[in-house]
């Protein structure tokens, strides 16, 4: 490690303006047509802190995809390390405190700001800046600190608790807290070997390094003449196979935060964006949650597997190794909604963890399948399924003593929660085929087709022939809800799905024909969704049926079977299936269901908001966004509070509300682009959204209206939309030239062929209207905390 005075001067003046550095120069564009001042419009965002966030639970979050850190003012300045590959039990490496930085967070003036463009979360106070921020490339956290006393010896700890046992060392340039062990103990254990290993050195004056104790390590150091010091720890993947002191030297070499600036540019600069306002601040208060959603998703998605299981931002965890939930399993359900959400906001490449989680482990699935679901062929997903692909939950709420395991796709357990859930394997397939048909990768599409076709056989496998000659999938689970019901609306909604999708995708591969020849049959043998009333006694109704419009569309064809969860199965076509579009004839029933709903605004990880959006219920967008929000997110972070340890923060609610954002916004689940289709009344928007074939869709919304709109093709292609001002004529102009395009009109429909890399502005041709001129989306960064009735982003004085 080289640290020459000039550069730690340079990077010094560098701190000292870098979390403030916004410009209005930041600005991308797409050919022509509707530009971002990203720095600015990323900058509404940032969390603002008039007062120290004393306590773990406003602890704020930085990451950069592999490596997470919470931070907060306890004892002057304390963060903790948290890694996604320390399993089965996600332990954390270690806290740091730097006690002598009370002279900064007890200042009257203190300050602080998580500044999203640039990655950083900068504090000001009695003189003195502390600059924090993970490099994105040794994942090593930098605390680098200007305006320090130079005669005053500051001090830095690395921290365990029991009854972790780690082994401490020290040399002159680093201290060591390493340990390792075998996940050789728990239900359905990999054998795999894990690790622990966290290395603190610092830089500036008279640097010494100790070992206090066995879970600690003591750092000094006297900052430079100019009140420069720099306490960097690593925390790199480790597993006890090398040398930790050879790993740690590897991750302790130069950092540099113009490095982690120009990783944090790019990835907002590749990231769509959305500018709110609203008369009553709602509609900004939600921009805020999306942009925190995105900056936690990048700071979470650069591992092996998603940083985020049950929903939880394991990643950011302020509590040492507590956990509410196993820390080993993934739950599909509380991971659907941060896929989506990643896929609209143009950035799929943080779902390569969710997909490398279900394809690395497809031979471990198709084994516990076999062996657990009585010899059926293809997959069965767990909806709980642990890393190594074991459809085991093992849960230890009650401690040790009485740790709870249950399993899932299992044919023989007793009825549970997802004991019998058959339809996630659907789900993960049909999120593949999403993914490729956003970015049209089709080396993606080939490594992650066998997921497909094997999920796609096992539903025609388990599938049996009725009296009535459809086919029929019983025992099974309506996910949660209902357990051992037949026909679940969950089943239903993922045939009708699915087949379709993998009849797509084994033609484009040119494979499987005798899967296809099935698939093709199977399609016309799913029975119809099942029906109830919609209020009062659960009876099974016929489609036939003359239930004069009070007919819903129900959990399973037992609507009266026990509820054991708060989930409304029976939107499940409309969100995530995608298979009762506006234009289909079961719209009105799905319009219905939603508003007869059994569960409404219920946990956090309710998906009512991106339903609502789907149906085109713009008003309930905007109401069940803030209801929700004020129920749940309680944390300063933007994070959500289901249950747990305070101090255990749910990401599940922000990608919530990013996605329903991005689906009032722009949808094209079937390849017809809906532009504005359920706007909150009273917001005005920008914003951009990305959908298929490498596309994106800008538009700005006012006062109830579309008024602009661009569409960026990333390929060759005809675009379908739906006319944006109904029965007025349209004109499509390609820019940034303004030649119209030759456009055909079926009813609402237009389309058009579009070039690739070619902007298009869709235009209402309004007398006295000039084509659509370059506009620019600006943006002012935060100034204050933003309050919005119970619930608050940032820490206001007296709060």
């Amino acid at each position: 490690m080289k640290h020459a005075l000039a550069g730690i001067l340079i990077l010094a003046s560098l701190v000292t303006t870098a979390g403030f550095s916004h410009s209005a120069a930041a600005q991308t564009s797409h050919a022509d047509g509707i530009r971002y001042d990203v720095a600015g419009v990323v900058g509404r965002s940032d969390i603002v802190l008039q007062v120290p966030n004393a306590s773990p639970r406003q602890a704020m979050p930085l990451g950069n995809g592999r490596l997470g850190v919470s931070v907060w003012a306890a004892e002057g300045f304390t963060a903790q390390l948290n890694r996604g590959d320390t399993l089965p039990d996600r332990v954390s490496p270690g806290q740091v405190v730097l006690p002598g930085l009370q002279a900064m967070t007890a200042a009257p003036d203190y300050s602080a700001r998580l500044d999203l463009y640039n990655g950083i979360f900068v504090q000001n106070g009695g003189g003195i800046t502390a600059t924090t921020w993970v490099d994105p490339h040794t994942d090593t956290l930098v605390i680098d600190v200007v305006g320090a006393d130079p005669a005053k010896v500051q001090t830095a700890e690395l921290r365990l608790w029991p009854p972790r046992n780690p082994h401490a060392s020290a040399t002159t340039s680093m201290g060591l807290l390493a340990e390792s062990w075998t996940d050789n103990i728990d239900p359905g254990a990999s054998g795999r070997v894990f690790g622990s290993l966290a290395a603190i050195s610092a830089h500036g004056r008279k640097a010494s390094i100790a070992v206090e104790d066995a879970r600690t390590i003591r750092v000094s150091v006297t900052p430079e003449q100019n009140g420069h010091f720099q306490i960097l720890v690593a925390s790199p993947h480790f597993n006890g196979s090398q040398s930790a002191a050879a790993v740690a030297t590897a991750a302790l070499r130069e950092v540099s935060l113009r490095r982690n600036e120009l990783w944090w540019h790019a990835f907002w600069h590749r990231a769509d964006l959305f500018r709110i306002t609203s008369a009553d601040g709602s509609g900004e208060y939600m921009e805020n949650l999306r942009a925190l959603y995105l900056f936690t998703s990048a700071a979470e998605s650069g591992g092996e597997y998603p940083g985020s299981q049950a929903g939880v931002g394991d990643l950011f965890s302020s509590i040492r190794d507590t956990h509410n939930w196993d820390p080993a399993a993934f739950w599909h359900w509380n991971l659907r909604m941060q896929v989506a959400a990643n896929l609209g906001a143009g950035v799929p490449e943080l779902n390569a963890p969710y997909f490398n989680l279900y394809r690395a482990n497809l031979p471990a699935i198709q084994s516990w399948t076999s062996t657990h679901m009585s010899g059926h062929l293809g997959i069965c997903v767990p909806e709980t399924m642990r890393f190594n692909g074991v459809g085991i939950e093992y849960e230890k709420w009650h401690g040790p003593s009485q740790p709870t395991a249950k399993l899932d796709c299992d044919a023989s357990s007793a009825p549970y929660y997802n004991a019998r859930t058959l339809s996630t394997g659907a789900e993960v397939a049909l999120n593949i085929w999403q993914q490729y048909l956003a970015t049209h990768d089709r080396v993606f599409l080939q490594q992650n087709y066998p997921v497909m076709r094997a999920a796609a056989r096992f539903l025609l496998d388990y599938e049996q022939p009725g009296a009535d000659g459809m086919a029929h999938t019983e025992p099974s689970n309506a996910h949660e809800t209902q357990w051992d019901t037949a026909d679940p609306t969950t089943d239903i909604a993922a045939r009708m799905a699915l087949f379709p999708a993998v009849l797509q995708a084994a033609s484009l591969l040119h494979t499987d024909p005798d899967l296809v020849a099935q698939l093709q049959r199977a399609s016309a043998l799913i029975p119809p969704f099942p029906r109830t009333q919609e209020s009062g006694a659960r009876t099974l109704l016929s489609a036939a049926a003359d239930a004069g419009g009070h007919d819903v569309i129900a959990d399973s064809y037992r609507p009266d079977a026990q509820q054991h969860n708060v989930e409304n199965i029976g939107l499940e076509p409309v969100w995530p299936y995608a298979v009762i579009a506006d234009d289909s004839p079961l719209y009105p029933l799905a319009k219905r269901t939603y508003l007869h709903r059994p569960y409404p605004i219920n946990q956090d990880w309710s998906y009512d908001p991106i339903q609502a959006a789907r149906l085109g219920l713009g008003d309930e967008v905007g109401t069940t966004l803030v209801k929700l929000t004020r129920k749940y997110q309680t944390f300063i972070n933007g994070f959500a509070n289901w249950g747990g340890s305070s101090g255990e923060f749910y990401v599940e609610q922000s990608g919530v509300v990013a996605d329903a954002l991005q689906e009032a916004l722009v949808q094209d689940y079937d390849g017809l682009i809906r532009i504005a289709p359920a706007v909150p009344p009273g917001w005005d928007i920008d914003g951009r959204v990305s959908i298929r074939g490498r596309t994106n869709v800008d538009v700005q919304f006012r006062s109830g209206a579309v008024v602009a709109v661009v569409i960026h093709s990333g390929e060759a292609q005809q675009i379908r939309l739906r006319n944006p001002w109904k029965d007025q004529p349209v004109k499509i102009l390609a820019l940034p030239s303004g030649r119209e395009v030759p456009v055909a009109v079926s009813g609402a429909a237009i389309s058009f062929e579009a070039a690739a890399g070619a902007a298009y502005a869709v235009e209402e041709p309004v007398a006295g209207k000039a084509a659509l001129p370059s506009s620019i989306v600006s943006g002012t960064p935060a100034t204050a905390p933003k309050v919005f009735g119970p619930v608050q982003i940032g820490l206001t004085r007296g709060k």
